[in-house]
């Protein structure tokens, strides 16, 4: 009874937009529980993780030339123009046929690139079937001025077929300049977002009953304007076992992102915990490296989630011109598992089990909690999200002489 109890209250702690198992399941598992079936739950838990593991995500993108499709596309695949593998931008579409270019860092995510509705001779219900409809998970209409009659009735045939659709209008950061290069004394931001918003939907209005929801984006800064909204919505929208990959695919550019992938993770690590008997107490005398050196895995995937791999801090470090160790130097995740470290990391893991147990039910919780892979990871994850959020101001990270954190006393996990 506890352990479901537990279970229950763990899952309740994450919003609708980072929870990575259905409330199907999780009703499910707690019935499993509380009747004492606990294989039977962990059948539910084994499938529900393969299900989020293996979880194809195909996104749709479609707007006509010019409407910037491709840097959209880029930017949710967190590659610049210039990258290898990115999407071709500023030229002019020559195919009627759709393109898809995989996420760098995870296979499972797709985005396809669709020609534009005015471009092809099909009316809306023969461009879904030419383009494949049923393959993708939702579809986003972009636009860099007014939405045209096409959009309209292409969003129309979308919905009868019982799929999601998102109007995205692009560009917004160009239009917000040229205003105030052209109006710089009566220039007011956000006057110049309502009018935008509310020509796009004036044009929409006459095709839909009510007023579609329209996000105005940046692909040049996606922690600015409404895309920030567009995400949690597209999550709250997506089936719960597509959340995770799409959670972990997103560029780290804002905290709150940083947060979703940071609560996803836990969410994860804690089904794995009880998949392989998380209930069972461990104890958790002497040194742990052997659990250490078992995550390996882990610790790469977390620090390619949060964008503290070798690659991405290089690119950091030349931006700012300096060395990649004075980078380092000032985050806590590149160093638990140097040798000076371990000394630390014990007592470090026992605080943090002390942390977690005091939060989700104390000596309740601990039939579940007291298996050290499980907070291994969990100390991971906190301290990759915690340092992702301190490159978020990288300018302020590096102005602020500290010694290495290997030289520091673990007061940082209390």
């Amino acid at each position: 009874m506890a352990w479901a109890s537990s279970f229950d209250a763990f899952f309740k702690n994450f919003k609708r937009e980072s929870q990575i198992l259905s409330e199907e399941n999780i009703i499910l598992i707690k019935h499993y529980t509380e009747t004492n079936r606990l294989e039977k739950a962990l059948s539910v838990i084994q499938n529900a993780l393969r299900d989020i593991e293996n979880a194809p995500l195909n996104i749709a993108v479609t707007g006509e030339t010019g409407t910037g499709k491709s840097t959209f596309i880029n930017a949710l695949r967190g590659l610049g123009q210039e990258d290898v593998g990115a999407a071709p931008t500023g030229v002019t579409e020559t195919t009627l046929k759709r393109i898809p270019y995989l996420h760098p860092m995870f296979s499972q995510v797709t985005l396809w690139d669709l020609p534009g509705i005015g471009s092809t001779s099909f009316p809306p219900e023969n461009y879904l079937t030419e383009m494949k409809f049923g393959q993708y998970d939702f579809f986003i209409i972009i636009s860099a001025t007014r939405f045209k009659e096409n959009d309209a009735q292409l969003a129309k045939a979308i919905t009868k077929m019982n799929m999601n659709f998102y109007f995205v209008r692009t560009k917004i950061d160009t239009d917000i300049d040229n205003e105030q290069k052209s109006k710089p004394k009566t220039f007011n931001k956000e006057n110049v977002l309502t009018k935008i918003r509310g020509d796009c939907s004036r044009h929409l209005q006459k095709t839909f009953s009510s007023e579609p929801r329209i996000f105005l984006v940046s692909s040049f800064d996606l922690s600015d304007f409404d895309f920030p909204e567009l995400q949690n919505t597209l999550l709250r929208e997506l089936p719960a076992h597509k959340r995770h990959v799409f959670m972990l695919s997103l560029s780290s550019v804002t905290e709150a992102t940083i947060n979703l992938k940071r609560d996803s993770l836990k969410q994860k690590a804690f089904l794995e915990a009880l998949k392989v008997g998380a209930w069972a107490t461990i104890p958790l005398g002497g040194m742990i490296m052997d659990d250490i050196e078992n995550l390996d895995e882990k610790f790469n995937l977390y620090k390619s989630c949060f964008g503290l791999d070798d690659a991405s801090l290089e690119n950091i470090a030349k931006k700012f011109n300096t060395h990649v160790n004075t980078v380092k130097a000032r985050l806590r995740f590149p160093h638990l598992f140097t040798q000076k470290s371990n000394e630390f990391l014990e007592d470090k893991l026992r605080k943090y089990i002390y942390h977690i147990s005091s939060v989700t039910g104390g000596p309740v919780a601990a039939v579940v909690y007291y298996k050290r892979s499980y907070y291994l990871q969990n100390l991971f994850i906190d301290a990759a999200a915690n340092d992702a959020i301190a490159l978020l101001n990288i300018k302020d990270l590096l102005e602020n002489e500290v010694e290495p954190y290997i030289s520091q006393p673990p007061d940082y996990w209390e």
